[in-house]
């Protein structure tokens, strides 16, 4: 290693093992129990991965881990420009050099934030979980850490986790309002507060830092976001030709949310406003920004792969907080971020997500499967009181229900008062804020 990085990584080393965990809000992200696999800790910028690989230190701190077993550096610094892997060869070393006595006696677990920085890094990751009692968590830059490049370059010997914006519950305990009594027992001046708290989730969002900022501070903190997370992990990292085509797609996508969104639709209209491009061109645009974590989409569920690719996606925000930063017509667009709200929760607790059609041409929002293997068919609705409207929502999943006579059938609406009456015996009329508050498994 060359000789100008070692002051600094001396110094890096030495802060590393002494700087107490700062003082967060819990992050309710499940760990995978393999302890001889790294874990590499993705998502969208700004969503807390940083703040999470904190969290797991103070969490192995507390049970026990003594502080010198734990060392957290982070790889962005001006002064480490340019160093390659021997450079962690080095950190490495010179770690064992301060605690011999850990070497092969003791488990030692290293946090390196931004490690895609620094180039040859999965090559040591690789070596060290092979030689050496070492577990090691991994974050960095969607642009360069994605979830299909973690798995090929770490060959099978890491596990993704994924850190999504604030959920709701993590919202109120940032904000010290989670409850801990089941909903039906707390009293009514505390659920009236919840139900406040839930309606500005679905405008605020969860991205931690736009917690208790002005809308004024909050509109451009969220756009700049956006606009990192499209200039850097999509046009600089893909080499995008075509920025002009790409900004269109984005601000469709993120403008029109639980929308159908058809790569040819699209095309033509691109095309008819003079805008030539590529149909690959735009598929490949879509991933990008899947890849960035800047949306999520759905697939129609169906055996047939032919039907999944021909029949429109539909795409949603990363979180409910970007839907008004595309809402030109001032509308609250409460049933939108209703259904992202949804869509990113079970995501969160592990789902596979499609939507449904079922046989007589209706839609339901969600095929949700569980890690288990068990099925849920949701239907968001933002308001049912009109009966035609709770009949019409209800008629797809009691549809659905018919294909899938196994399935939880739920429809989601944003409180209990949404609907006029009940719904049908086999269907359960969920409200959404009781559900986001369940305790995650």
């Amino acid at each position: 290693m060359q000789g100008q990085y070692a002051d600094t990584l001396g110094e890096k080393l030495a802060n590393g093992l002494a700087s107490p965990p700062p003082a967060l809000t819990r992050r309710e992200i499940r760990l995978p129990g393999l302890p001889d696999k790294a874990v590499a800790v993705i998502g969208m910028r700004r969503s807390g991965k940083t703040c999470f690989l904190w969290q797991c230190l103070a969490d192995q701190l507390a049970d026990g881990a003594p502080r010198e077993s734990l060392v957290f550096l982070n790889f962005e610094d001006d002064r480490l420009a340019g160093m390659d892997a021997s450079g962690l060869a080095y950190l490495l070393e010179e770690y064992y050099r301060l605690h011999p006595g850990m070497r092969d006696r003791h488990p030692v677990s290293f946090f390196l934030d931004e490690i895609q920085l620094v180039p040859g890094w999965e090559t040591f990751a690789r070596r060290v979980l092979d030689s050496e009692r070492v577990r090691l968590f991994l974050s960095g830059s969607s642009a360069s850490m994605l979830s299909r490049e973690v798995a090929t370059s770490m060959r099978g010997r890491a596990m993704e986790v994924t850190v999504f914006p604030f959920s709701f519950r993590e919202v109120l305990a940032h904000q010290g309002l989670l409850p801990y009594k089941p909903w039906n027992l707390l009293p009514k001046a505390r659920r009236s507060v919840l139900e406040k708290a839930f309606r500005d989730y679905l405008v605020i969002g969860g991205f931690p830092e736009a917690q208790g900022i002005e809308i004024r501070d909050r509109r451009p903190l969220l756009q700049g976001y956006i606009d990192v997370a499209v200039l850097r992990d999509v046009i600089e990292r893909h080499a995008v030709s075509n920025p002009v085509a790409l900004r269109w797609l984005q601000r469709h996508l993120l403008g029109n949310p639980a929308a159908p969104f058809s790569i040819q639709k699209f095309h033509d209209a691109l095309k008819s406003q003079g805008l030539p491009v590529a149909k690959n061109s735009l598929h490949a645009f879509l991933a990008h920004f899947e890849d960035a974590f800047l949306i999520r989409t759905t697939s129609l569920f169906t055996a047939s792969e032919r039907r999944r690719m021909v029949n429109p996606r539909k795409a949603y925000p990363i979180d409910p907080g970007l839907i008004p930063i595309y809402e030109r017509a001032g509308r609250a667009n409460l049933g939108h971020a209703l259904e992202t709200a949804v869509l990113i929760e079970l995501q969160r607790r592990g789902c596979e997500v499609h939507y449904l059609r079922t046989d007589g041409g209706h839609e339901v929002d969600f095929h949700a499967v569980d890690a288990e293997g068990r099925t849920l068919l949701v239907q968001v609705c933002a308001d049912a009181t009109d009966p035609s409207t709770l009949a019409r929502e209800t008629r797809s999943l009691v549809e659905a229900g018919a294909a899938f006579p196994e399935a939880r059938r739920l429809l989601m609406l944003p409180d209990p008062l949404s609907a006029p009456g009940p719904a049908p015996a086999e269907i359960e009329t969920l409200a959404a804020l009781p559900w986001l508050l369940e305790t995650p498994e």
